[in-house]
């Protein structure tokens, strides 16, 4: 089939560079002309695990192509994908410009029947817009499809090539049929394509991303109040997982949520709300409690530091909101390091992957070290922000010898509290018990 993807962040890459793995011819349109020509050299603009190997073979293939025109894309395709951003707008809301600005252009170019989906993360009723906007100039036939993403970062690939399900939202038996033969190959294994009105297509996306959000809020909540009682999350969270109505997943305490996605959905789905006269209460909670979350960690290094923080170093291990990605977008690590800074003290940073987003966003505020070990170097402490697998393992030993202080302050509880008391270091952790060491 002939695919179209307007748009080459990361869903429309990821989107384009799967499907042409299949077999299907597709061109991805961006208007930025230095991206489609690093992308027409070979070169991913994105971090994303195993990506960059199906991209250069699709298109030494010649099955994936790059342009900056939209009409090149447009007359390609039978099928036109928008993935284009809505960001949060100033009031919550995700702001459509982008998306209906490309409607407005499509419904002047294109000539013939196309099947317009939105893949991009959109209000309920966007649909109804797209159709709109494009029908204002479209001499032709046309549908519009809601087929929302469910694509985890650093899991990307794997979701997209075998998902768990498919979510087809559709008032067209003719764009329901193409878009379930688009499809066929990746559900294989019987899993489904689940056809639905485009409203409920889009309600799902934010429902399912708001609720995740929650379970992860609700277990940083208990997570505090296991610090003032004196629990341990680490049991409560077995204890829970075990209950299939539950299930083990989004349990483990933290920071906070970030990234591109649960942030702006659920603040897109609350104001949603609101413009429809709907108070989502358990959603305002979410993103009150989420925000104070991800700067749980300074009142305790604070204490731990008698109260002043200035002249103090601090070594960050972990910049993405994530690991397995280079988004920064959201992260809880930016906010604890605004923090720092607005008290005097100095951050040294490691990340595997995002410390070029981040030192775009810092210039020289803070220094960027080459290795996990090299940023220890006479720091005052140890802040782990993301959970990538390197620092699983370390040599606490190591650790030890560089820090000024043996102190690491633990926003996503990697280690176990048996082994840290072994390793003689004072540890501090999300809603289990502190390990103080007295030297």
């Amino acid at each position: 089939m002939k695919i179209s993807v307007i748009g080459t962040g990361y869903v429309g890459l990821v989107t384009g560079t799967c499907l042409a793995e299949t077999g299907n011819e597709v061109i991805c349109v961006d208007i930025d002309e230095q991206k489609v020509q690093k992308m027409r050299d070979g070169e991913v603009p994105i971090y994303e695990p195993h990506l960059d190997v199906l991209f250069e073979r699709n298109i030494k293939a010649n099955r994936l192509r790059f342009t900056t025109s939209l009409k090149e894309g447009l007359d390609h395709g039978d099928i036109i994908f928008l993935a284009l951003p809505t960001p949060e707008d100033e009031d919550g809301s995700a702001d459509l410009s982008y998306v209906l600005g490309v409607s407005d252009e499509i419904g002047k170019i294109i000539s013939e029947y196309k099947v317009i989906v939105d893949k991009s993360t959109v209000p309920v009723g966007t649909a109804e817009k797209v159709h709109s906007a494009i029908a204002l100039n479209a001499k032709c036939d046309f549908d519009v499809v809601s087929n929302p993403e469910f694509l985890r970062e650093g899991f990307a690939v794997d979701d997209f090539l075998k998902p768990e399900r498919i979510v087809v939202g559709s008032s067209s038996d003719r764009a329901t049929e193409l878009i379930k033969k688009l499809y066929k190959p990746f559900v294989r294994s019987g899993n489904p394509i689940i056809i639905m009105d485009e409203k409920s297509a889009e309600l799902t996306k934010y429902a399912a991303n708001s609720f995740l959000a929650t379970k992860i809020t609700f277990m940083n909540e208990i997570a505090n109040y296991c610090e003032k009682v004196g629990a341990d999350v680490d049991m409560v969270r077995r204890g829970m997982g075990t209950d299939s109505r539950i299930g083990k997943r989004f349990l483990f305490p933290g920071i906070g949520y970030g990234g591109s996605c649960f942030p702006k959905d659920v603040k897109a789905l609350h104001k949603s709300g609101k413009d429809d006269n709907y108070d989502f209460k358990i959603l305002e909670s979410v993103i009150e409690v989420n925000q104070s979350q991800k700067v749980v960690l300074i009142p305790k290094i604070v204490d731990y530091f008698s109260g002043d923080l200035k002249g103090k170093t601090f070594a960050i291990w972990g910049l993405a909101f994530k690991p397995e990605t280079d988004d920064i977008r959201e992260a809880p690590a930016l906010n604890i390091i605004d923090s720092l800074l607005s008290k005097g003290a100095s951050i040294k940073a490691f990340d595997p992957e995002a410390m070029d987003n981040v030192a775009r966003k810092y210039g020289d505020k803070i220094t960027f070290s080459k290795s996990m070990y090299e940023v220890l170097d006479k720091a005052d402490a140890l802040i782990i922000c993301t959970e990538w697998s390197i620092f699983r393992t370390p040599d606490f030993d190591r650790i030890k010898n560089d820090l000024t202080n043996d102190v690491i302050f633990d926003g996503r509880n990697l280690y176990d509290l048996t082994d840290i008391e072994k390793e003689e270091i004072t540890y501090f952790s999300i809603g289990r018990k502190d390990i103080k060491t007295i030297k």
